[in-house]
């Protein structure tokens, strides 16, 4: 593959998208370009590089053997003109998922890190399920993202770098009218015999599956069959008032009509979150960002567990070896 005398950077970051994606029309939508502009593109890198980079056929995209040699290459060069830019301060915006719209911790840290970071834009976004955002921050559609790091497959949790931000108590929401909503607290013996819903079958939140699973193990709680999934809160409201299922929950989630939220006592389980961004990312607000985790952990006391606390062991060996 011969060399040219210089590159254009823009269509270096052409040909890594469309490798990632193996699809055109994805990666032109999430460069916000034209599908016409990108193929223009990568046919001029070919043509600069004399090499096919693609095989295109009608059904599929697919990487010659100069397209993944060259792959692992343009982004070190991308990679190193982000960390320039960064460093000029001149990086853009940090997009930084929050999970849901409703959720207290993840959005007390983004608005501290606005604070800390004036000058510099933090964007949220709303993935829901950290499985499903750590891939999109490794592929460079997040820059950040919240939740469980020790439920994550240990391919994703290998490109990935975590910073603890809190234990945070976990709760059930019940129906209005069900026997355990009288209750200002509910012990997780008192769950015994109920079938609670928690994710199973949502590919976006296996790590909060697995959560349940080991919390449920022993205790006669049964773990809620998958249900279709819902997006948006009028439509899981509905899908859930079908089955009148308790529902596992954080002591933050939001308020739902005809529902009632109750903390879970005896013991006190915990749900581990931790700040997840790309391992070698660079970016000033990124460093605003893990700033205000430090700050606001400290000020609440976000890592101090409980003396009748539960995580499973996996959880704690991450968390502290963070």
């Amino acid at each position: 593959m011969p060399a040219p005398a210089h590159l254009d950077p823009r269509l270096l970051r052409a040909f890594v998208t469309v490798a990632e994606e193996l699809h055109f029309t994805r990666a032109a939508t999430r460069l916000y370009v034209a599908q016409q502009a990108l193929s223009r593109d990568v046919r001029r890198l070919e043509r600069e590089l004399g090499s096919e980079l693609f095989v295109r056929t009608t059904r599929q995209v697919t990487l010659t053997a100069d397209g993944g040699r060259l792959l692992p290459y343009a982004r070190r060069v991308l990679q190193a003109q982000d960390d320039l830019l960064a460093a000029a301060g001149q990086a853009g915006p940090l997009l930084v998922d929050l999970n849901s719209p409703g959720l207290a911790t993840p959005r007390r840290v983004l608005h501290r890190a606005r604070e800390l970071a004036p000058d510099h834009e933090l964007m949220a976004r709303y993935e829901s399920g950290l499985t499903w955002a750590a891939s999109e921050v490794l592929a460079g559609r997040l820059d950040a993202s919240f939740g469980r790091f020790a439920g994550l497959a240990p391919a994703l949790r290998a490109g990935l770098e975590q910073q603890p931000v809190r234990y945070e108590p976990m709760a059930v929401l019940l129906p209005e009218g069900h026997r355990l909503a009288a209750l200002d607290a509910v012990p997780l013996e008192a769950l015994a015999g109920e079938t609670v819903y928690a994710g199973d079958g949502n590919p976006r939140t296996p790590e909060w599956t697995d959560l349940a699973r080991l919390l449920f193990a022993g205790r006669d709680i049964a773990l809620a069959p998958p249900a279709p999934l819902a997006v948006g809160d009028e439509e899981f409201q509905r899908i859930m008032a079908r089955t009148r299922n308790p529902i596992l929950a954080v002591v933050d989630f939001p308020a739902l009509p005809s529902t009632v939220l109750r903390p879970l006592v005896d013991p006190v389980p915990l749900s581990p979150v931790s700040l997840v961004w790309r391992k070698g990312m660079v970016h000033p607000a990124l460093d605003r960002l893990r700033r205000a985790v430090a700050e606001l952990a400290a000020e609440e006391g976000w890592l101090r567990r409980p003396r009748d606390g539960w995580i499973p062991d996996s959880d704690s060996v991450v968390m502290a070896s963070a």
